[in-house]
């Protein structure tokens, strides 16, 4: 077999490239993918099995380092305390938090913070050993070139033998509960399949060839009729056509999809993609029945079956973590500085026209889910539009004076500080749009083929899009395709320096607002 590289070789970042690029007819921006698919039974019955939410391997692992990280030290202290004199407190815990620390980058050195061999805690025994004594003896050595203190042979057996019996039941018990998780869904890693025939077959059989498979496959998808691609594929049924798939994995929690077909059908992948990018997953093309073989780092594996990286579920894991945390913090120091402005709003609201104080609208949330965004009213009750299908203009009648300057000056979107404690939003995303949201006559959709790309992460109170002018009505189709290209490039640039430079730059720029109606 041909060893391709250069310019021969499978470029994923090119074709991600292709598929974000912006659709410049209108009229082709429609597509099959975009309008509500019925789903059969089968396949909803399905998707409600997999509704529930799963735990990320690369959650676990981290906890676990965690874990391993702050009872070594804990024994290590322990032990110290036991076995030497007293010596300068600081000095000591300095020395066991790197002797610790050690002892777990050996453990990821040694390979054991892998789920199969946390999942088989017999096959790591040996090199949990071996790390523990590396790093306990590490530890004893530095102790003894800051304090003068060495140990006899017993008492670093006795040292030795704490911790590593620790980890050792310590994994074992790991084992255990992975074992559990996995029988009952609660820790793998949920796949479709996308295409059938042979392909899909072969890409079955060789997933399920593995012993230590985290892969759950839900079912196969593929738009070609009975007699190229049968009703059901090596044990799994087909369970719906590429549009179908678009609504089975907004209502099922998906991982991957795993495109089975050759690499060289590159039309017919893009033509796909473009229907499948909008949903916040893993997208993977198989490799393992290419008759070509590429570099070896243009792959990554789903266990041995090796798999082209086409697109990754923005802000996953630690990063979504990280950004949940970041949320609480702000939103909860906001609401600590503006809850005076917020008072003062909700009786201006109030003691100025007849109705509620807050008004709660339908909006698109992450992955389409329709969520119920707060605001303090700014309309008069009789005239409100919970749809939003008519954008407020400039010297709206709807509008109360109040609410005329609430919105100039986005005071009005403060009580969405709760919908980010509640989890529904980020503080910083792409701005959520009313379900009934349209440009005229036509949806946002209609407009841009790549606008529900926008729903991959949590939309957010503010967004790159609104510091950078983009703001109020969106009358046009060009600000429609302007704010989906700036929301679209804040997912994938997304960090969270970013986060704190909008948030920061949020109220210097709503001072020069001018759209905002």
């Amino acid at each position: 077999m041909n060893e391709l590289g250069g310019k021969e070789r499978f470029d994923a970042a090119s074709l991600r490239r292709r598929i974000a690029e912006p659709e410049t007819d209108a009229t082709s921006a429609t597509d099959e993918s975009d309008q509500p698919s019925v789903l059969n039974p089968l396949a909803r019955q399905i998707a409600r099995q997999y509704r529930d939410e799963n735990y990320s391997p690369t959650l676990l692992i981290g906890q676990i380092r965690l874990l391993e990280l702050a009872s070594l030290l804990a024994i290590n202290l322990l032990a110290a305390a036991m076995l030497l004199s007293a010596a300068a407190p600081l000095g000591r815990i300095a020395v066991l938090s790197l002797g610790s620390a050690l002892t777990v980058l050996l453990l990821q050195l040694a390979d054991t913070y892998h789920i199969p061999m946390l999942r088989s805690a017999r096959r790591s025994r040996g090199r949990v050993a071996a790390a523990a004594a590396l790093g306990i003896l590490a530890s004893a050595g530095g102790l003894y070139l800051v304090e003068r203190q060495s140990l006899v042979a017993g008492d670093y057996l006795l040292w030795l033998a704490a911790g590593t019996l620790f980890l050792l039941v310590e994994r074992q018990l790991i084992a255990f509960g992975i074992q559990h998780w996995a029988r009952n869904g609660i820790m793998e890693r949920r796949a479709v399949i996308v295409g059938g025939g042979e392909p899909a077959k072969q890409l079955v059989r060789a997933l399920e060839q593995q012993s230590d498979n985290d892969i759950r496959i839900c079912g196969v998808f593929d738009d070609r009729g009975s007699v190229r691609s049968p009703a059901v594929i090596a044990g799994y049924p087909k369970l719906g056509t590429f549009a179908e798939l678009v609504e089975f994995a907004r209502l099922a929690h998906v991982d991957m999809l795993i495109i089975a077909l050759p690499a060289t059908a590159e039309a017919r992948i893009l033509q796909l993609l473009r229907k499948l990018w909008v949903l916040p997953v893993d997208i993977r093309l198989a490799a393992h029945a290419n008759q070509l073989r590429f570099r070896p780092r243009s792959y990554s594996h789903v266990g041995v079956v090796p798999m082209f990286d086409i697109l990754d579920k923005p802000i996953r894991d630690w990063d979504s973590v990280a950004k949940r945390a970041f949320d609480i913090v702000f939103a909860l120091l906001a609401l600590a500085l503006a809850w005076p402005i917020m008072l003062g709003a909700a009786i201006a609201v109030k003691a100025t026209s007849k109705g509620p104080i807050l008004f709660v609208q339908k909006r698109h949330g992450f992955n389409n889910e329709v969520i119920d965004v707060l605001k303090f009213r700014s309309m008069y009750t009789e005239q409100a539009d919970p749809t939003a299908k008519w954008a407020v203009t400039k010297d709206d009648p709807r509008v109360t004076p109040v609410g005329r300057f609430l919105r100039k000056s986005s005071i009005d979107e403060l009580p969405q500080l709760y919908n980010v404690l509640r989890g529904d939003l980020s503080l910083v995303g792409p701005r959520p749009h009313s379900v009934y949201a349209q440009t005229g006559e036509r949806r946002y959709v209609d407009v841009v083929e790549s606008y529900f790309a926008r729903h991959r992460v949590k939309p957010g109170v503010t967004g790159w899009a609104q510091i950078n002018g983009l703001r109020g009505e969106l009358d046009s189709d060009e600000k429609i395709r302007m704010r989906t290209s700036y929301d679209l490039h804040y997912i994938e640039n997304w960090s969270l320096l970013l986060d704190l430079k909008i948030l920061f730059l949020t109220p210097i720029r709503l001072l020069k607002a001018e759209n905002a109606y």
